[in-house]
């Protein structure tokens, strides 16, 4: 069965502490925010490469083969002890924990370090000036260290919306426009015309 998207469970939280503790014991923050790319990067394998995924995830590759293959694949392409952290994975046949385990070991270091990371979904892409300055106000906002993901959603008609955690906080062109509809069905014309007029005269 192929790797597919998971939110951390318990075991994953334990793994992902693990790695962090041993991270962070023999390279500090370098490290451990060089493992959580390097993690990223091999989730990106997993999603883009249905074989890689498949190989993973495959009940039918023995441990100690499917070892040998891994030591090929990223023995040169990935940190020593994420390599390590991976076959033990691999010979505890906990491979297909790795996108929860990731996920897990994402929120430790941001927890760790005072950061978040925040969706910022715009209707065309925004230049590094707009992202600098959405990040800078999100940071003076939640008073912790913000980094900033990029999407488009051509959908939009405009404005932003902003995705924290599980949290979706939509400040787009269509929602204002879908509350105002709302307004007009539930609270009738005039009512709206009012709040208009003193938006206008305020």
């Amino acid at each position: 069965m192929p790797l597919t998207q998971s939110k951390p469970d318990a075991l994953a939280k334990i793994y992902a502490k693990s790695l962090y503790a041993e991270a962070f014991a023999s390279g500090g923050r370098e490290r451990v925010e060089a493992l959580e790319g390097q993690l990223e990067d091999l989730l990106e394998l997993t999603r883009s490469d249905k074989t890689f995924n498949e190989f993973l995830a495959s009940r039918v590759i023995g441990a100690a083969e499917r070892e040998e293959a891994l030591k090929k694949i990223l023995g040169n392409r990935i940190d020593e002890l994420l390599l390590r952290f991976v076959l033990v994975l691999n010979r505890k046949d906990r491979l297909g924990h790795i996108v929860a385990i990731a996920a897990a070991y994402d929120q430790v270091v941001q927890q760790q370090f005072g950061r978040v990371e925040v969706d910022v979904i715009s209707a065309s892409p925004l230049d590094s000036g707009q992202l600098a300055g959405v990040r800078d106000r999100l940071g003076k906002a939640l008073a912790k260290e913000v980094v900033v993901h990029a999407y488009t959603e051509p959908a939009m008609i405009g404005g932003v919306k902003f995705r924290i955690g599980d949290q979706l906080i939509d400040a787009s062109v269509q929602t204002s426009l879908r509350k105002i509809k709302d307004q007009l069905g539930t609270q009738g014309d005039a009512a709206v015309r009012g709040k208009i007029d003193r938006i206008v005269e305020g």
